[in-house]
């Protein structure tokens, strides 16, 4: 898996972690080994331009998904083919404070916001009930068990 992940946002984000869980997801949903993806950490400046660019709504979003090859989750059997998958951009400091919010730490926030830009690339969307309890079951999934196999680490 080719993931790089940058940090523009000023704010200190593990990117070991993200990298780790984006390796995982990833795995989980059988992407090809040779698909890229990125992942960048900005402010809220940048955050918001690109949220009225791109989906013209108004102030900073927490994360924005950009696929690339329209890449879908594969199987053990089938795994996706490579290529670009695409881009995933958060906001560290929307995260935090939706962290406070949620009752968990900033860092789980920004694995689920990436967990969740992943979702998105590979095809998911939560816009109609049915694909929204599919995609957060998925996410909820995905966490669990990447929580349970980062503490074996």
């Amino acid at each position: 898996m080719s993931i790089e992940v940058n940090n523009e946002s000023g704010v200190e984000v593990d990117e070991a972690a993200v990298q780790r869980l984006a390796t995982f997801a990833l795995d989980q949903m059988h992407v090809h080994p040779e698909a890229e993806l990125a992942i960048v950490f900005v402010d809220e400046a940048a955050m918001e331009q690109l949220h009225v660019q791109w989906m013209d709504e108004p102030g900073a979003t927490d994360v924005l998904s950009f696929p690339m090859d329209e890449l879908r989750p594969g199987t053990e059997e089938d795994p996706t083919p490579a290529g670009l998958l695409g881009d995933i951009v958060v906001c560290p400091q929307v995260a935090v404070a939706q962290a406070a919010t949620a009752g968990h730490s900033p860092l789980d926030e920004m694995l689920l916001l990436t967990c969740h830009g992943i979702l998105h690339l590979l095809g998911f969307d939560h816009a109609e009930p049915d694909d929204e309890r599919e995609m957060f079951g998925l996410q909820r999934e995905i966490l669990a068990a990447f929580a349970g196999a980062d503490e074996r680490r």
